[in-house]
């Protein structure tokens, strides 16, 4: 009997949790850069990339050239207990790469909560403080400390009672909804006069542009204004760029187009073309500030993901996948324009950064009615059409954008078309 979507469906179900979600009922079997086939051997148009995990497209050669000439060396020994050069190696490379003009060191583990969570230690520990504030919106993982951070409750905390304490909220500033940079500096400084002294205060954590909350890009000028505010205070600036990171946003990290440098850098997804890896780079006084034993895990920073890393840096200087990487966005946004001119009522914003792709979704053109609705339509009949789509938004009517930076400009015409047959069968 030949396998079929919905018949691993029904072995997915018995066998796996419902907490565990699936966004499309559709198993991979094969993929090639930005195209994805299924096990009943249809091809999709791939504009959701693992959720920003593959900027360097699916099974890029040199990717796995590297993979596999590690494999033949060694799999795993855990760093802590025997290094292996290429932990070193990418290391070096991070620190070069994450802004900022001082000495820096890089903590190597395994996925983006994890990155997260090592980010809030080191600033516990750097700082002898505890508390930590984040942003309305906000996504920063699905660990107990991260669902913390995490500005969504529904799905990703619903049921499992208070997470942990010395988390405080401000707003993140959002023109669209009417919340400006005043806004959001005074929502800090609310904190600092109700909640928590300033010297309680470890760390700010930020998404330079935010992932599941919908897109947002932080303005300059407000992350200029954070800076001096965690300067005055002494309060260390974490830059979440988990989905940010590794070339999304047309720089390295996205951060280089902000300005300022955070203290701080979390990194993950795209980093190593599809492989785990994830990590903390920052200043060096800081990622000291932790006894020898008090970072790593055991899978932390793996020889094979490693490669994989150093394989991606290689792939974006040979292939110039940051300038790609910005004209991959404009063409897109150019389309994506196209189509908001001809459903006005319905799509009330195209937002970009790079190749990182947000669009708006309202009921008859009111910011104030969020339409996820129509966001669920699209989603579902872009995949009857042969295109994944992804959605994100506190109210779910946003659709994103994180088409591999290496698909070819005829998939991405093809995915335009698509989305604009989607727009214009909307009831």
């Amino acid at each position: 009997m030949s396998k079929t979507n919905a018949s691993l469906m029904k072995r997915r179900e018995a066998a796996v949790p419902r907490g565990v979600g699936q966004i499309h009922p559709i198993f991979a079997d094969s993929a090639k850069n930005a195209s994805v086939t299924d096990v009943e051997g249809r091809e999709f148009i791939d504009f959701a990339g693992g959720i920003a995990v593959l900027n360097t497209g699916h099974v890029h050669p040199k990717v796995i050239a590297a993979v596999t000439e590690q494999l033949n060396k060694l799999t795993h020994t855990c760093f802590q207990v025997l290094a292996y050069e290429p932990y070193v190696e990418l290391c070096e490379k991070i620190n070069a790469k994450v802004p900022g003009d001082f000495a820096k060191k890089t903590l190597l583990v395994t996925t983006g909560s994890e990155a997260v969570e090592n980010a809030v230690k080191i600033a516990r520990a750097s700082t002898g403080r505890a508390g930590v504030i984040a942003f309305t919106g906000a996504y920063h993982g699905r660990t107990m400390m991260t669902l913390g951070l995490t500005g969504k409750v529904v799905p990703y905390s619903a049921g499992m009672g208070l997470m942990p304490g010395g988390i405080f909220r401000a707003l993140y500033p959002n023109e669209l909804h009417g919340v400006s940079i005043d806004d959001s500096i005074a929502s800090i400084e609310r904190i600092f006069k109700n909640d928590a002294e300033p010297r309680d205060i470890a760390a700010i954590i930020i998404e330079p542009v935010q992932g599941e909350g919908g897109f947002y890009v932080a303005p300059k000028e407000f992350m200029k204004r954070l800076r001096a505010l965690c300067d005055q205070h002494g309060i260390l600036l974490i830059a979440d760029e988990v989905q940010t990171g590794a070339g999304r946003t047309g720089t390295f990290f996205a951060m280089e187009q902000m300005g300022v440098a955070a203290d701080l850098t979390t990194f993950a997804k795209s980093i190593a073309g599809g492989f785990p890896l994830a990590g903390v780079c920052g200043k060096a006084e800081y990622m000291d500030a932790i006894a020898p034993g008090g970072l790593g895990g055991t899978y932390a920073g793996s020889p094979i993901a490693c490669a994989a890393a150093l394989a991606v840096m290689e792939v974006f200087e040979e292939e110039h996948l940051l300038d790609r990487c910005k004209a991959v966005g404009e063409r897109l946004v150019t389309g994506l324009k196209a189509i908001q001119a001809k459903h006005p009522a319905v799509i009330g914003e195209v937002r970009a950064l790079g190749a990182m792709i947000a669009v708006e979704l309202f009921e008859n053109g009111d910011s104030h009615k969020p339409n996820a609705a129509a966001v669920a339509q699209v989603v579902a009949k872009a995949r009857d059409k042969g295109l994944i789509l992804l959605s994100c938004g506190t109210y779910g009517n946003v659709l994103r954008v994180l088409v591999p930076l290496t698909a070819p400009d005829a998939q991405l015409d093809k995915g335009l078309a698509i989305i604009a047959e989607c727009f214009a069968e909307l009831a």
